[in-house]
């Protein structure tokens, strides 16, 4: 790929790019899909191309291709290179670009059993084994389970001097139970609604054991259809970490973003309550307890790398400490806006996409001293929240409300009873703020999601998120028929 990336900035540096950066993606996707105990589809897929991103007269260009070779690279620069010019027309403000050393080196996702090297007939058969078993629980109305994986070799220059090369691995699996009676559809997931994801080869599947979960969540499912509603009012609630992982990924993730603060996002998916003016200021976010990071350099996480797409080394940024907000996700371009340097969190969805900033692995930091069992013992009267079933938040990432798939009265510092359609709601710092405890590194784990969205052209992300389970107090519940 040298000569291919070579071209591409030689041609665009002497068409006129101030700086020129261009990547080169080759990406293979996997994906098994079951449906009570029968094979529903399975999908694979590659693609392979380069995106050459070109600063001219202050003013950014982009445009990609699916050919490589060095009359296409030369095409491609000089594209970019005049639609910069356009955009130079146009411009308000110009770009400027933090410094940042030239990036040099290679990086690769540690893998101990290769997804894509075994056999589509033994990951066939690993997934089948847990849906047939999830559905032969009786009560149990369908089952779906799914199978997926990526991988990524990524090539990044830049006319700065910078070359690096990386592979990422992903890969995830879920197990699904749904159990129906009359008009009322209960749903039970493992490990999670949106299937356990994780930087790694297959040996994490394995790790999931879905067989050995299966039956139980079926049972669950089906014992949902008859628990009783959730009570409503203001209680406290303890989340699981499979959904303080969505909470944390919705109301800390997305509104610490700086794009969103300066509108860049506003017309897609909204903007954020963060304005600069709360930076350094001392804003409350939450309890003491709450410590947040942005860490691409996470055991396991989706959102951990070894340079982002801009070639800035993976850091972990600090974005609220002890309580208080500290820092934004950033990129070369935002981050001089406030007086700081990127914290390497631009992404882009593979070679024709241009990057964004995008969440890496978004970490509620555990705190010594309760394990998530002793968080229960320790409360009185409450709920037990696990396995996010929707959400809605606010264009500022400001209100929320979210469902889960079960929850358990807590009394005494028990679980109690089991209870269905639970819903919370809140306003995200004055939520943060009620957070009274937060577990040990007992029961953290790192999760994630492949389909995080964001972008015009949409782009999809993989991001993730360590967490260890988490109380609040006084928060609405409330109940709503599914």
């Amino acid at each position: 790929m040298r000569d291919l990336t070579d071209r591409a900035l030689d041609t665009a540096s002497g068409l006129g790019a101030s700086y020129a950066d261009v990547r080169v993606v080759r990406r293979l996707d996997e994906s098994i899909a079951v449906k009570s105990g029968r094979l529903e589809g399975v999908a694979a897929g590659e693609s392979e191309g380069f995106g050459v991103r070109v600063l001219v007269d202050g003013a950014w260009g982009f445009a990609s291709s699916h050919r490589l070779d060095l009359a296409e690279a030369d095409r491609i620069a000089g594209l970019a290179v005049r639609i910069a010019k356009a955009s130079a027309t146009a411009l308000r403000d110009r770009v400027r670009l933090d410094d940042r050393p030239p990036a040099h080196g290679t990086f690769e996702i540690p893998v101990a059993e290769d997804p894509f090297d075994l056999p589509i007939e033994r990951k066939i058969a690993d997934l089948l084994a847990a849906d047939r078993a999830a559905s032969g629980t009786k009560g149990v109305a369908f089952t779906e389970s799914s199978f997926g994986a990526q991988r990524e070799w990524k090539t990044f220059a830049a006319t700065d001097g910078s070359f690096t090369e990386q592979v990422i691995t992903h890969v995830g699996a879920a197990v699904e139970a749904n159990a129906i009676e009359g008009d009322e559809h209960q749903r039970r997931s493992y490990p999670d609604a949106g299937g356990g994801w994780g930087a790694g080869g297959y040996e994490l599947i394995r790790g999931l054991d879905l067989l050995g979960n299966a039956e139980r969540v079926a049972a669950e499912a089906v014992e949902l259809l008859s628990a009783p509603q959730c009570p409503a009012g203001r209680t406290t609630v303890i989340l699981d970490p499979g959904q303080l992982y969505n909470q944390v990924h919705e109301s800390c993730g997305h509104p610490t973003e700086l794009d969103r603060v300066y509108g860049t996002e506003a017309s897609y998916a909204g903007t954020s309550f963060l304005t600069t003016d709360r930076l350094d200021e001392g804003f409350r976010y939450g309890s003491d307890l709450v410590t947040i990071v942005a860490d691409a350099t996470a055991p396991l996480g989706m959102g951990t790398f070894g340079w982002d797409d801009e070639g800035v080394a993976a850091q972990s940024v600090p974005l609220v400490q002890n309580g208080v907000f500290v820092g934004y996700q950033t990129s070369r371009e935002t981050a001089p806006r406030i007086g700081r340097s990127s914290g390497g969190a631009m992404r882009a969805d593979g070679w024709n996409r241009i990057p964004l900033i995008r969440m890496t692995n978004i970490n509620l930091l555990p705190v010594d001293g309760m394990s998530l069992d002793d968080i229960i013992a320790d409360t009185d009267d409450g709920l037990y929240l696990g396995t996010n079933r929707s959400w809605s938040i606010d264009d500022r990432r400001l209100n929320f409300q979210f469902a889960t798939e079960y929850a358990y009265e807590i009394k005494g510092g028990k679980r109690g009873r089991l209870v269905k359609n639970p819903t919370y709601t809140g306003i995200t710092y004055e939520f943060w703020r009620g957070c009274d405890a937060i577990g040990d590194a007992s029961s953290y784990v790192m999760l994630g999601t492949p389909n995080c969205g964001k972008g015009e052209p949409s782009q999809g992300a993989h991001v993730g998120h360590g967490v260890s389970g988490a109380r609040f107090r006084n928060v609405q519940v409330g109940v709503g028929k599914w």
